[in-house]
């Protein structure tokens, strides 16, 4: 296939998925499912669904369709199916904007996606961690109305309810950061492999696996072996942009220095630093003021950390292609090229 053929079903393969989610909507807020003393509850998810669930790359979704139909026999791909695949794709994308909805709380973020975060909202505030709630809790309603009369259904049931439980544990990791003694690269792989990898990369491909009949141990530790250090890629070039990238194109701040996080940036500059430059990371690193924030900017500029990053990336892509070309034996390749596609060089 070539690539500008490849480009045009990307295209068109978004645009299905997108116009998609008014079917997700109508499922989840449809009259007839809800008594009307919940008429104001139902109408607040379909306003917090709109905000919160559109806006973004929509990967992690688009990944379920195109892995499941790479993955299914012939005989699977028939539209009931495809149409379930679409259904999964979104339970995926809910997950990631519950994720965010929380996380922007905590971490006291202004924009996401080019807007105000939704607790920034004009009278939102913090019923933004109920709105949250809602999200997570719409993936099941979602799971069991498409899902119930499938073989893979608890497959998926807890292969979600895992992967958010992972994912919630690698946030723990992540908020409790005392000093700068704690960012380990031994840390921060653990971080990212949980707040990041299972979610973000294993779980689209585990539940298009589950969907296509392969439930074997062995190729979804193939697939993880893959997918883990891809997420640990994609996280690496987050906490890259989370500095370094512009804020037009990122469609955020960030907010990591002033944070305090175990970023990719702040191990790398410890691994670097004379103690005078230690120094000015003690003074300045997790402090709110503007000024302290620029001072460590302007450490990681004079450490050279975007040709230190730019170096990472290369090797780290190429030994992603390694992997693929060691995991993916029974499993199509393509899969994992595509996601490695996707994310290497990106701005955002």
């Amino acid at each position: 296939m070539s690539e500008d053929v490849k480009r045009r079903s990307a295209a068109t393969d978004k645009d299905e998925f997108v116009h998609f989610f008014p079917q997700i909507v109508r499922d989840l807020t449809e009259d007839e499912l809800h008594p009307p003393e919940l008429a104001d509850a139902i109408a607040r998810l379909k306003k917090v669904l709109e905000y919160n669930a559109v806006g973004g790359k929509y990967n992690r979704g688009l990944t379920v369709v195109a892995a499941f139909r790479e993955l299914a026999r012939p005989d699977q791909l028939d539209p009931k199916s495809l149409h379930i695949a679409l259904v999964v794709g979104w339970c995926v994308e809910l997950l990631q904007a519950f994720f965010l909805i929380a996380d922007d709380i905590m971490d006291y973020s202004t924009i996401r996606r080019g807007r105000p975060c939704w607790y920034k909202q004009e009278g939102i505030g913090l019923d933004a961690v109920n709105d949250s709630f809602l999200v997570e809790a719409s993936i099941y309603q979602l799971l069991k109305r498409h899902c119930r009369d499938q073989p893979y259904y608890l497959n998926l049931l807890e292969l979600f309810h895992q992967i958010s439980y992972q994912t919630e544990l690698g946030q723990t990791l992540d908020l409790f950061q005392i000093n700068l003694n704690c960012f380990t690269e031994e840390r921060y792989k653990a971080i990212v492999k949980h707040k990041t990898a299972y979610y973000s990369f294993y779980l689209p491909v585990a539940a298009a696996l589950y969907m296509a009949g392969i439930d074997n141990e062995e190729e979804h530790a193939n697939a993880k072996a893959i997918l883990f250090e891809m997420g640990e890629f994609f996280q690496i070039q987050d906490d890259f942009l989370d500095t370094f990238g512009d804020p037009q194109m990122t469609g955020k701040i960030g907010t990591d220095i002033q944070d305090n996080k175990c970023s990719w940036l702040v191990v790398q500059s410890l691994k670097l630093a004379s103690p005078e430059q230690r120094k000015i990371l003690e003074e300045n690193y997790g402090q709110k003021d503007p000024v302290k924030v620029a001072r460590v900017k302007a450490l990681y500029e004079e450490q050279d950390l975007k040709a230190v990053y730019e170096a990472y990336e290369e090797r780290s892509y190429q030994q992603l292609l390694g992997l693929i070309t060691q995991h993916a034996v029974h499993l199509p390749a393509q899969i994992f090229l595509a996601l490695a596609e996707k994310i290497y060089k990106r701005q955002k």
